[in-house]
């Protein structure tokens, strides 16, 4: 998708654009590299990208610092420890075509006369290994490419990882962990034994296992290691990158040296790339495309970098495969606005590594331009997604008992006729009173910023909501009750079902500013929860004060006052809270702050800005606001200090212009005392 965007009005949508995107696609980041669970295809993933760095290259000024641009791969999760790269892991850009390839050669070209070094791009999790004196002494993953989670306790179990090298070196190299298809479908095999949700692909099932808090778990893996990059070859004496794989081979790791190959132009490559597109289904594990890198080092640095990837290397991605079955059914689902989606129900199959059941159908329109029909064989087409996308029908396998499509009058959840809005392909249930356009609040209460509950993201619920399981946020607490029901649903496992139930438990410990933003109080934040919980320490106090007593408090304006006065006259919202408190959801504020105001901070507005690599931003905002402090999400001549971390933004720049004092990441810490 472009834009062209002209004039203050066209600046705005492109402001507001630039912001969805940035949300949409980090969302996405950690879909993919902390929850092991992504709901974006490849496909739109890329596409969202290139709309972005589009839109970023002609309104730079809009760009925030925490761009997808501007940073590799996802924040890392608290449960492991930290662990700052000191080479930055970067990623790789992306070409698709011959074209795109023959485009990133003719750029190498101005620059040098290269020879390249071609390898399989294998699917799974990127890790970086330490070493000293030949000793393993440090595991951990990519991460953001600057910090990254320590897993060292897990890559020792892994076989392929030699624990002692063939010399007593100081090294560091990284590669990529990853799961063969035998041991993947025999993971699977014992899982669904046991009742549990199966892995739905090698690189999922990978990640999650050498991310797993119990070492014991990752070693019953049977994972793999295959190493690919030194980061510093020219300490060693190295000079192309070649010669650094058989180096690291030397030394005892493994490497993909059988199918590893040095070509000297793009013609090489275009028939390395066409002969392991015929032969990826042959190899023992899942690849995604054909990584190419420049051979020589020096060439390497004079191209350089840019902020995320590497100019000298690039990543061939292979096209979306392509597969046949049945599709058995064609249900119907009630989205968040009240859209109307059909969604095919298919005969399991296994695409590009994910076994898929379920395909969307987009819309009426689509359904019957393809003339797809019940009981089809058709084609489906996956890049990486869990949800594919129906090609086509394959109507020489007709038998002539197939059903037509017809598209539903009424809404499948309330029954009220559908309307289909003007120049749209969509339908929509118009009832504003529709139990389906509940489900929004019921995404908002479980979210990790509300009631935090972990693993009821929007696809749960929305199998929640549709199977009837779930109406509103109190039935949330009643799973025992749909417990045999839920088992019965593809995807849901014995394990699954009671992590899900216990993280349902665990959120009725919240303190009171999770509820109070989870309840969905128009106008009322993270931060403005955060305040009432403290001032007002139960929700009765709060329920029982006025507007004009809400508005002596600090940041609670008129409108603010006005909002939560009118939620809880709502006998509605009243008996939704009620039913709360029977099912023993906390309504009281716990303070579990140990801190005392400080005159540095009392009083004072703080910005944060740049990556914070020793506490998480939340964190650092909380401890802020602890010591009696503020934080704002704007530099102005009211802020009184910066606090900057790695790659800081425009924010850095105006509080220099501004003259306000700034605090280095190091400095903060010193004075908070973490």
């Amino acid at each position: 998708m472009c834009y062209t965007l002209n004039g203050d009005t066209m600046n705005e949508k492109a402001k507001k654009r630039i912001e969805e995107l940035t949300v949409i696609l980090n969302k996405a980041s950690e879909e993919y590299y902390l929850e092991d669970n992504p709901t974006l295809t490849d496909a739109e993933y890329d596409r969202y990208m290139g709309e972005l760095i589009s839109l970023e290259s002609r309104y730079p000024e809009y760009r925030s610092s925490n761009s997808p641009t501007l940073h590799v791969g996802a924040k890392i999760q608290d449960k492991f420890k930290k662990v700052t790269h000191k080479i930055p892991m970067l990623s790789l850009g992306n070409v698709f075509n011959e074209d795109e390839v023959r485009a990133f050669d003719e750029r190498i070209q101005k620059e040098a006369h290269p020879q390249y070094v071609c390898e399989l791009k294998i699917d799974g999790l990127a890790i970086s290994l330490t070493y000293e004196k030949g000793l393993l002494v440090r595991g951990a993953t990519r991460g953001d490419g600057t910090t990254g989670e320590d897993i060292t306790e897990n890559i020792r179990t892994i076989k392929s990882i030699p624990l002692v090298l063939n010399r007593e070196i100081d090294i560091e190299v990284r590669g990529e962990v990853y799961l063969s298809k035998e041991s993947f479908e025999k993971i699977n095999r014992e899982r669904e034994k046991k009742g549990e949700s199966l892995f739905q692909n090698c690189r999922n099932a990978a990640s999650g296992s050498v991310r797993n808090l119990d070492s014991n778990i990752t070693k019953k893996r049977d994972l793999d290691c295959i190493i690919y990059h030194l980061p510093n070859p020219l300490d060693y004496g190295i000079t192309t990158h070649y010669e650094a794989l058989n180096f690291m081979r030397e030394l005892g790791f493994t490497t993909n040296y059988k199918v590893n190959k040095l070509v000297d132009n793009v013609t090489d490559i275009i028939d390395y790339i066409d002969e392991w597109t015929k032969k990826r289904s042959s190899l023992p594990y899942d690849i995604d495309g054909i990584v190419i890198k420049v051979n020589d080092i020096k060439t390497q640095n004079k191209l350089g970098y840019t902020v995320k990837v590497p100019k000298w290397a690039t990543a061939y991605k292979f096209p979306a495969e392509e597969v046949s079955t049945r599709l058995i059914d064609i249900l119907f689902t009630v989205g968040r606005t009240g859209k109307i989606t059909p969604n095919a129900v298919l005969e399991p199959v296994r695409v590009a590594g994910s076994t898929i059941s379920r395909a969307t159908l987009h819309n009426e329109d689509n359904v019957i331009y393809k003339d797809i029909r019940i009981g089809d064989y058709v084609i489906i087409r996956k890049a990486g997604d869990v949800i594919p996308e129906v090609v086509k029908p394959i109507k020489e396998r007709r038998t002539g008992e197939e059903k037509t499509f017809y598209m539903i009058d009424k809404c499948p959840i309330c029954g009220t006729r559908i309307i289909r809005k003007e120049k749209e392909a969509d339908y929509y249930c118009p009832n504003d009173l529709c139990p389906a356009r509940k489900i929004e609040n019921i995404i908002h209460y479980a979210s990790r910023d509300a009631m935090n509950i972990d693993g009821m993201g929007e696809s749960v619920i929305e199998d929640l909501y549709n199977e009837k399981f779930i109406t509103d946020i109190t039935d949330i607490y009643n799973i025992n009750s749909y417990r045999e029901e839920l088992i019965n649903l593809e995807g849901y496992g014995e394990k699954k079902i009671e992590n899900l139930a216990n993280a349902i438990e665990n959120s009725k410990n919240n303190s009171l500013e999770k509820l109070l933003f989870g309840l969905g109080i128009r106008n009322v934040g993270a931060k403005t929860a955060k305040i009432l919980a403290r001032n007002y320490k139960n929700i009765d106090n709060l329920i029982a004060t006025r507007a004009d007593e809400l508005t002596k408090k600090p940041d609670i304006g008129p409108i603010i006052a006005t909002s939560i006065v009118d939620y809880f006259k709502n006998e509605e919202n009243i008996n939704i809270i009620n039913k709360l408190k029977k099912l023993n959801v906390n309504m009281k504020y716990i303070d579990d702050s140990s801190y005392e105001e400080k005159e540095e901070f009392k009083g004072k507005t703080f910005v944060l800005t740049g990556t914070l690599t020793s506490i998480t931003r939340d964190r650092a905002s909380e401890i802020i606001e602890n010591l009696g402090g503020k934080v704002s999400s704007s530099v102005s001549s009211k802020t009184s200090c910066v606090v900057v971390g790695d790659n800081p933004g425009s924010k850095y720049d105006r509080a220099l212009a501004l003259g306000i004092p700034i605090w280095q990441e190091e400095e903060f810490l010193e004075k908070i005392e973490y």
